[in-house]
């Protein structure tokens, strides 16, 4: 690069101001290396060993032999299966009723600043700590959702929520949406104070009608926040045991078994790092290829433009 006198200027320079900023972020870059990255890679590499807890001097490289032993694992179709219901089914009635709770906390009224605690509060408890609470209201015997149903009249006795297999996806699934409404709700909201009140004046003007509006000026304005969200929450469904874990510990008779709680399994009961780290590369799969489907599917460079 060419300066006005003619100097020759290096292309990058490493200046003191450079050399401070990268002291600021050195210690930042260490941590990320040393709790996400390496522990990433070592699992990657994991999943080709035959690495368990009852041999940890023979860990000699076995190829896919780990991932063959998951795909015909004869639980497996059902973990998959269990896997995609699980987000599905949370991830629509998240979007669903977060949607509409940040349309009806848009608006202006009395106790709204309550209403938005009570709506933003479950966001900061523990995944761990919500599943035990919902385990508690679901229990058959002295649950509070029992004891409900049972005083309005819908049931004639109490329902093994969490011990029926019938019973226990639709019970976690509850609890994760719960618990998921409020990041789309957070998130919806955020989106939606960024749209000019001066687009719904002038289409009042119009003869638009409230139904109009949010098709033409709101979901427009916010779908670039709607599919990011959406991205997001897949990601951190998929990789969410804790209410599972806490509620079922993906029973009964594994009817609740998703690919995370299938790789808690692994580590914990087994002791099979290697078969562990496999369930974790598949997962990671899984992810990547849902990622590239659904931002080339969505345009999602183009997201703006809706």
């Amino acid at each position: 690069m060419q300066n006005l006198n003619g100097s020759h200027k290096p292309f990058f320079s490493f200046s003191k101001q450079g050399k401070f900023i990268l002291l600021c972020l050195l210690p930042a870059i260490i941590l990320v290396t040393a709790f996400i990255y390496y522990p990433l890679f070592r699992g990657v590499i994991m999943a080709f060993q035959n690495y368990t807890l009852f041999d940890m001097s023979n860990t000699d490289f076995i190829g896919f032999k780990n991932f063959k032993e998951i795909f015909t694992s004869p639980d497996f179709k059902e973990i998959l299966w269990n896997s995609l219901i699980w987000v599905v089914v949370s991830l629509f009635f998240q979007l669903t009723i977060g949607f509409t709770l940040a349309l009806f906390l848009r608006k202006s009224f009395r106790g709204r600043g309550i209403y938005q605690a009570f709506v933003f509060f479950p966001w900061a408890m523990s995944g761990f700590l919500i599943g035990l609470i919902w385990r508690w209201m679901f229990n058959g015997q002295n649950g509070v959702i029992n004891d409900l149903l049972l005083k309005v009249g819908l049931i004639d006795q109490q329902i093994p929520f969490l011990s029926d297999p019938k019973w226990a996806m639709a019970s976690v699934i509850i609890a994760n949406i719960w618990y998921g409404v409020t990041f789309f709700a957070i998130m919806i909201m955020a989106a939606l104070q960024s749209i000019p009140e001066e687009l719904y004046e002038a289409s009042d003007m119009d003869g638009a009608n409230k139904v109009q509006q949010l098709v033409k000026i709101t979901i427009p304005y916010i779908m670039p926040t709607l599919l990011s969200t959406i991205l997001l929450r897949v990601i951190w469904i998929l990789n969410f045991p804790d209410l599972i874990y806490s509620m079922t510990n993906g029973g009964p008779a594994g009817s609740t078994h998703i690919l995370s709680t299938f790789m808690i399994e692994k580590v914990i009961y087994a002791q099979d790092y290697g078969q562990a780290g496999a369930v974790g590369v598949i997962i990671i799969g899984l992810l990547l290829m849902f990622a590239v489907f659904f931002l080339l599917v969505t345009n999602y460079r183009k997201a703006g433009d809706f």
